[in-house]
């Protein structure tokens, strides 16, 4: 499939992504907390949506390209850094501004602070890297081919709506010293054999 570059691409084709990555890195960290948790919560917003996700995408393609078979392993090296720094970065800047731990490694093996592991961070290097290499062209080709003016104004609708999400839940974060949860799903485990969905409210 043809790749094409930066200028072929629209504004709102990259509002398109931003929002549909957004949305698999809801789904991902989701499948991470119910692998390590066996339960699934709203992830501290109202929309299934993590802006941070969409906007680190379109950062990694803009600063290193789409890997081909002669740099995949440097690109692979590169966003582990990237995301290990990222991650060190990220979660101590909510924990001086909110005064809480966004998420906690220290029980994984080989941890680097409480937010970075080299495990975590090899598997989204991986994650990261599979996507561009076999994914991204094909879903940016799709979306700028199929791009309408009815699409347009409904990805714009929804970045939109993701950023009011992000500035309303690091706002409650901030003034209130906690998370913005309110609904966890809790999945069976030995002692239990039903779903159980708690309503919390704020």
């Amino acid at each position: 499939m043809e790749r094409l570059i930066h200028s072929e691409y629209s504004f709102y084709d990259y509002a398109a992504l931003i929002v549909a990555v957004s949305f698999l890195g809801f789904c991902l960290e989701n499948l991470w907390m119910l692998f390590r948790n066996k339960q699934m919560d709203n992830r501290n917003m109202n929309f299934p949506f993590l802006l941070g996700y969409g906007l680190a995408i379109l950062l990694i393609y803009f600063v290193l390209g789409i890997p081909t078979k002669e740099n995949v392993l440097r690109f692979y090296i590169t966003c582990f850094i990237g995301v290990s720094i990222g991650e060190i970065l990220l979660g101590y800047t909510v924990e001086k501004l909110c005064h809480i731990h966004f998420w906690d490694y220290t029980s994984l093996p080989l941890h680097l602070t409480r937010y970075t592991s080299f495990f975590t961070s090899l598997g989204f290097a991986a994650i990261i890297t599979v996507f561009f290499y076999y994914f991204f062209s094909p879903l940016m080709n799709y979306i700028h081919v199929h791009g309408s003016n009815s699409v347009h104004v409904l990805c714009i609708s929804l970045l939109a709506a993701l950023v009011i999400d992000f500035c309303f839940s690091f706002r409650y974060m901030y003034i209130n010293r906690d998370f913005y949860q309110n609904w966890i799903l809790h999945f069976p485990v030995k002692e239990t054999t039903s779903f159980n969905l708690e309503i919390i409210s704020k």
